[in-house]
């Protein structure tokens, strides 16, 4: 397990994170990393990515977060993002181990859907290019 990438995907928006999922699966594939290679881990919501991260950060060679936040009428959507992308940076330099940011947030569905289109900028393959970056 040492040598696989560990995709946490939060499931909480699944039409936008299959999206996203596609996205970092294809770039990983241009760069040698087969299906073999990659371990695919559910969580409920974005919040949940970096306990999952946690758990298995020591056991794989990097990881990939995959969410999405779309802002409400609440401040919540602010305490979410912060949090998970706090914690996610947090464990990335403790442990010294890239973990690629493809949550993406959002003030809307529209702007969601276009930042995980894969005709277009797809976040999770930006995600998935940053970890590759520095693992070369």
């Amino acid at each position: 397990m040492k040598n696989k990438i560990i995709i946490v995907l939060a499931n909480y928006y699944p039409e936008i994170t299959s999206e996203l999922l596609k996205g970092a699966k294809k770039e990983l594939a241009k760069n040698g990393y087969s299906s073999n290679n990659i371990l695919i881990i559910k969580v409920p919501g974005v919040f949940e990515i970096p306990v999952m991260i946690s758990k298995y950060i020591e056991k794989c060679k990097a990881m990939i977060a995959l969410g999405c936040v779309i802002k409400g009428k609440t401040p919540h959507f602010e305490y979410i993002s912060s949090s998970s992308i706090n914690g996610i940076m947090y464990l990335s330099i403790k442990y010294k181990k890239p973990i690629g940011n493809g949550i993406i947030t959002c003030l809307n569905k529209k702007q969601a859907l276009d930042r995980a289109d894969n005709k277009k900028i797809n976040k999770g393959a930006e995600a998935a290019k940053a970890i590759i970056g520095v693992l070369k």
